[in-house]
């Protein structure tokens, strides 16, 4: 299987499907579990799903034009119960503000940098797919998915993220090694400092 990591293609497609694939993790965490720890030391479960709802809400900002970065990437005033209602909503959000393929090319800005819209996106696609490879890990639910979508996001994560001098602003934990034949949602969330 050939795995493009062209910044020049579309990355829409990716995000929507990295989104779908991540609704069934968050649609099975209980209330009950709200309060475990997850791969991410700084978040339990309830500031895990914040952050992954605040995230798209983020996102969603960026492809309609505003300031993302005024907002902080979490969403707050969620109820226990509502977590998979906010998550539909702000894919809904974040389906409609990239319609326009104009976004693609529009000069946006997002916590790592003033970028053009299709790089922002494809940002996204590595932050949807580890949040919920964490949010999977932490609730006991199987952690690995679409290879596809893995492969794509550990390319571009190896391009733009070196593996040293991590820390600081760089928000990763050092490289964890992991087997070579190694599963490929092991492989990026090692990649990223995660102990697969």
């Amino acid at each position: 299987m050939t795995h493009t990591t062209d910044p020049m293609t579309d990355p829409r497609p990716l995000h929507r499907r990295a989104m779908a694939q991540t609704e069934p993790i968050v649609a099975a965490v209980s209330p009950a579990q709200l309060t475990l720890p997850t791969p991410c030391v700084e978040f339990d479960v309830r500031a895990l799903l914040s952050h992954i709802v605040g995230g798209l809400n983020r996102i969603a900002i960026v492809g309609e034009g505003g300031d993302a970065l005024a907002r902080p990437a979490r969403a707050d005033g969620v109820p226990d119960d509502g977590w998979l209602a906010a998550y539909r909503a702000a894919v809904t959000r974040v389906t409609a503000a990239w319609a326009d393929d104009a976004t693609l090319d529009a000069l946006v800005e997002v916590p790592w940098g003033k970028i053009p819209g299709r790089f922002a996106i494809a940002g996204y696609v590595q932050e949807i797919l580890t949040h919920g490879w964490d949010l999977a890990k932490a609730t006991g639910q199987p952690t690995e998915g679409d290879p596809e979508l893995a492969w794509w996001a550990l390319a571009g994560a190896k391009r733009i993220l070196p593996p040293e001098s991590r820390g600081g602003d760089i928000p990763f934990g050092p490289v964890v090694p992991v087997p070579a034949d190694a599963a490929p949602y092991a492989q990026l969330a090692a990649y990223l400092g995660r102990h697969p």
